[in-house]
């Protein structure tokens, strides 16, 4: 009925209460892993991802200083294991890897929903084409829903300087996608 606040779940979580901290990964668990998938192209990749980043946020909870949002946080810890994710590997995606991170509406003609899981794809192809900077930008302003103070904070970045990777990735992905459909 009512739902904990997150730092009250952080502070059970860090008392020794595991269903505090199963809370915690309940709450933002989705979210963690489709933008594993948005970032990595790969369900396999971003559920390697996931458990690095909770690993990550377990071992270091007790960081937390609850001056910002809990999922502020999360995502710039998420930010960090994903750079270290391309630096140890730099996936390759076909387009029959591509996966489907939207949910097929069961009353679309065929037609219409291949023509959007071909859209889906060639978005997802453009994605992974972008640098790993602004790729992180873009997830984190159109998928996250983020401000651009909150992803400025997340990246150790100035805003402007997020401005412009998302202005630069947005441009990249106009011209990228305009190809696919000239």
């Amino acid at each position: 009925m009512f739902e904990k606040s997150d730092e009250k779940l952080i502070a059970k979580a860090l008392a020794g209460n595991k269903s505090a901290w199963f809370s915690l990964i309940n709450r933002y668990e989705k979210s963690v892993y489709h933008y594993g998938v948005r970032m990595t192209g790969s369900h396999h990749d971003a559920a390697d991802l996931m458990q690095d980043i909770f690993i990550s946020v377990f071992r270091n909870l007790s960081s937390y200083q609850g001056t910002g949002a809990f999922k502020s946080w999360l995502f710039r810890i998420a930010h960090f294991r994903c750079i270290e994710f391309y630096r140890r590997k730099r996936p390759l995606v076909s387009l029959d890897e591509c996966p489907d991170v939207s949910e097929q509406d069961p009353g679309l003609t065929p037609e219409v929903a291949m023509m959007g899981d071909q859209s889906q794809r060639h978005l997802m192809q453009a994605m992974q084409s972008l640098p790993v900077n602004q790729r992180a930008v873009v997830e984190l302003k159109y998928f996250g829903q983020f401000t651009f103070d909150e992803i400025a904070d997340q990246m150790g970045l100035s805003s402007n300087t997020v401005k412009s990777r998302l202005y630069s990735a947005l441009a990249k992905l106009k011209q990228s996608l305009e190809v696919e459909y000239v």
